[in-house]
């Protein structure tokens, strides 16, 4: 929208290239140890909600966690999880084989019994869980303490990364480590802005299923949040949509945009597949892209291979460390 363990930064850069492709499971630089789960004695504590609901949580014992974006956070706490769709998990969180997590399965056609079977106290929803999804789980846990994750439509990125992990913080009782991570959140912002020149263009792709598609600055997946939080100058203003595997454009259309930098989602990568190409192969094989400054000059960034499952913090630092060290090589 995942805290304080040792993260490698991503910077894979060719010898003589600016291409940089980010690997799964790449996250945010390192940080202080963290401090134990809430003591017993920490409960009740009431919290306002991402929707603006005051919450009173007795006990956090037993927790449900359906929004993906906080599954590595999770991990890195030793939060007490119970249940979660561990099928939406990055294969890289230590969480997604454990057995002892049941398993509601995807949003498509979530397994509400394992809720009522796991009986959990405390429910951290939303999401690829929220709308209709959102009244199941409810249903599965009515005793349960109900947080809803979801923010306003036009929340930016920078106002929904604060106000969920400080959110969380005063959840679990991790306050210090939440600023931590917001600390370097903003760093990493930092970082990537001074290295950025507004005369270079960007422009956002996502590939999937061996197709290069568009990802528009305004809400296209993946790209517009870095469009959003960076000020970044479109190398293409055509309307788009926030659909998962971004919009078809004419690959011609996408080579007069003379774009300096790429930003890519390879959206297969997420589910390791290997029946398509990966996205630097794909847009590196396109006749059609070949004239592109980014492709020529090899500033290409492709998010991490688990961003799509992720999109969490974690995510995000990776992707503006790798930015920041793409625009540093780009001349104008």
């Amino acid at each position: 929208m995942s805290l304080l363990r040792p993260i490698a930064a991503l910077s894979l850069v060719a010898a003589s290239a600016l291409v940089l492709t980010a690997c799964a499971g790449d996250a945010a630089p390192a940080a202080t140890e963290s401090t134990p789960v809430a003591a017993e004695d920490y409960y009740p504590v009431t919290v306002t909600d991402m929707a603006g609901n005051e919450v009173t949580i007795e006990s956090a014992d037993s927790v449900a966690i359906t929004d993906n974006r906080f599954f590595q956070l999770a991990a890195d706490w030793d939060l007490p999880v119970t249940v979660a769709p561990r099928d939406l998990m990055s294969p890289n969180n230590p969480l997604k084989d454990d057995e002892a997590i049941l398993n509601t399965g995807t949003h498509r056609e979530p397994d509400f019994e394992q809720i009522v079977a796991a009986d959990p106290d405390l429910v951290i929803n939303g999401y690829r869980y929220g709308g209709d999804t959102a009244q199941g789980v409810k249903d599965a846990a009515p005793d349960a303490a109900f947080v809803d994750t979801t923010g306003p439509e036009d929340q930016s990125a920078d106002d929904y990364v604060v106000e969920s992990l400080t959110l969380m913080g005063e959840i679990f009782n991790k306050k210090a480590e939440a600023e931590e991570l917001i600390d370097q959140f903003h760093a990493a912002v930092a970082d990537a802005k001074d290295a950025y020149d507004p005369a270079t263009t960007v422009l956002g792709l996502v590939t999937s299923g061996g197709e290069i598609n568009y990802s528009n600055p305004a809400d296209g997946r993946g790209a517009s949040i870095f469009f959003s939080l960076l000020d970044l100058t479109p190398a293409l203003e055509s309307e788009g949509t926030s659909d998962h595997t971004g919009d078809s454009v004419s690959l011609e259309a996408l080579a007069q945009s003379n774009a300096d930098v790429l930003l890519v989602l390879d959206r297969d990568a997420a589910f390791e597949d290997d029946q398509n190409p990966p996205a630097l192969e794909l847009i590196n094989g396109s006749t059609a892209l070949a004239s592109l400054p980014a492709v020529e000059n090899e500033a290409i960034y492709v998010m991490p291979g688990d961003y799509y499952l992720t999109e969490d913090v974690f995510a995000y630092i990776t992707v503006l460390d790798g930015l920041a060290e793409v625009f540093s090589g780009v001349e104008q």
